[in-house]
């Protein structure tokens, strides 16, 4: 009868019988063993549910062992803060359109008159530092089970700078003169920062080992983030962005990067990590921390791209997707400005710019919230569904950037995503126009289908019309606001 192995723990105690640990000790090894065991074994199954990149295709995101393309569409940047059954409806709201992405900041100012901060307020109407106030952690805990509910993935931003300057920094806890933990003296915290965030002046952004080393301040900064993560590392459906646009130093990012990797590889789990530069220009060297540092940050948010147009919004991200070639990861655009009276830029700004990131490559893209950005809208939710409905013909993740393929276009008139070997093309109008496409490198005598997805109705217009392989045809768009065509291999 064939024997089965002994296990590697019991073989190593009876290996050496001369030298044999006594039964306590013995126990404590196996004990020690089988629980690093089971770490290992926890790791693994967190690795494969949780949001990463994806095994196949590391430029786009899996979840749950599946690959996915997270497009979002939501009315507020803090939604933990909002009334719980107000939140419950736009979360099903954003479901039912195929809306899976979400950007939570950690923020805390007043602009609904329902916000509220993290700490105890005391009866003498001063914050203790010290203390929690539940109230806004139950409002946070509530938000991460209802998107693990409802597969919508949550993009953490851990601090946000304009909270802490100009006219929302005189009743915040954190300054001195609202709180009974320190004074302005003990903490380094004055009473006003009136200048603007990105002028990188308020010390609450060097408190860490690397700058100053605050020793008042950053032990509760650290405190918070702990507390943070004590609710989301029980998820697998958490992505953490350090800052909102920071103008801040290197390395004030950079520590909070490090203590939530190890808060979070402490319990056996593993998280996803970026950092949010405010420069607008995405080939600069703020962004380059990011883009340079893929032991440190594990995708990169260039939401700040959104202040671009036209083709050189598009010809800047294919510019990142070159410059991590060698290290591929997610490019997620949490932020997609343009709406109609805004100076980001007119809602049809916002469609477009949408839109050539979706096409460009990106792993993730949401609408910012109004009033300067299209939030969860008729023009919104029009566009996740023709997404979505291209997903359905052409998974995005299977296909490249290839404008290279088109000729006769003019500068941001089409953008074009293809797999040639496969007959799979993704062509995306801005408004109307004509182009030609170059088939060629399709497998010869395999007939090919063109089926129109309109970016206004959100949805598949007429029926498929079969296309020339082989060759290079013309496809002209069907309207002047904006199409999808769907290229296929005829079923």
């Amino acid at each position: 009868m064939k024997r089965t192995r002994p296990s590697l723990a019991p073989q190593f105690l009876q290996s050496r019988p001369a030298r044999r640990a006594p039964a306590p000790l013995a126990i404590f090894v196996l004990t020690l063993i089988y629980f690093i065991q089971g770490i290992a074994t926890s790791a693994r199954a967190d690795d494969k549910s949780r949001i990463r990149p994806w095994s196949e295709n590391p430029s786009y995101w899996q979840y749950k062992g599946e690959p996915v393309l997270l497009l979002g569409a939501s009315d507020d940047d803090n939604l933990f803060q909002w009334p719980a059954e107000k939140l419950k409806v736009h979360l099903d709201a954003m479901k039912v359109v195929g809306a899976n992405f979400i950007r939570n900041t950690m923020s805390d100012r007043n602009d609904r008159n329902w916000e509220l901060y993290p700490f105890r307020k005391l009866e003498n109407g001063k914050y203790d530092l010290d203390q929690w106030d539940d109230v806004y952690w139950n409002r946070f805990d509530n938000l991460l089970r209802l998107t693990a509910e409802r597969d919508i993935i949550v993009q953490i931003e851990v601090w946000d700078r304009f909270d802490y300057s100009t006219r929302n920094w005189p009743p915040h806890p954190y300054n001195p003169r609202n709180n009974i933990t320190y004074s302005a003296k003990e903490s380094g915290l004055a009473a006003e920062y009136p200048d603007h965030p990105g002028r990188n002046r308020q010390p609450f952004f060097f408190t860490t080992p690397g700058q100053r080393n605050n020793q008042v301040v950053l032990p509760i900064q650290e405190r918070f983030v702990a507390k943070l993560l004590s609710y989301t590392l029980d998820h697998d459906h958490v992505l953490y962005c350090m800052d909102n646009e920071t103008s801040a130093d290197e390395a004030w990012g950079a520590h909070w990067a490090k203590f939530i990797r190890g808060k979070a590889e402490a319990v056996g789990k593993n998280v996803c990590i970026t950092e949010m530069w405010d420069d607008w220009n995405l080939r600069g060297a703020h962004h380059r921390r990011t883009l340079d540092r893929p032991e440190r940050y594990d995708f990169a948010d260039i939401s700040q791209n959104n202040q671009k147009k036209g083709q050189v919004h598009w010809d800047n991200f294919q510019w990142v997707r070159r410059h991590i070639a060698k290290h591929p990861r997610p490019l997620n655009t949490v932020k997609t400005y343009g709406a109609d009276g805004e100076r980001f830029g007119n809602s049809d700004n916002g469609i477009r710019r949408w839109w050539r990131h979706v096409i460009g490559g990106a792993a993730a893209a949401r609408f910012h919230r109004p009033p300067t950005g299209l939030g969860l809208s008729k023009r919104s939710i029009a566009a996740v569904k023709a997404a979505r409905h291209l997903e359905s013909i052409i998974p995005l993740w299977d296909i490249e950037p290839a404008n290279r393929l088109l000729g006769d276009r003019q500068a941001d008139e089409a953008y074009l995503a293809a797999d040639a070997a496969s007959g799979r093309y993704a062509l995306y109008f801005t408004t109307g126009g004509s182009v030609t496409l170059d088939l060629t490198g399709a497998r010869p005598g395999v007939p090919l289908q063109l089926q129109w997805i309109s970016v206004a109705a959100g949805k598949p217009v007429g029926d498929p019309t079969p296309v020339a392989s082989g060759k290079v045809v013309t496809i002209k768009a069907p309207d002047d606001v904006g199409s999808v065509a769907a290229i296929t291999p005829r079923q």
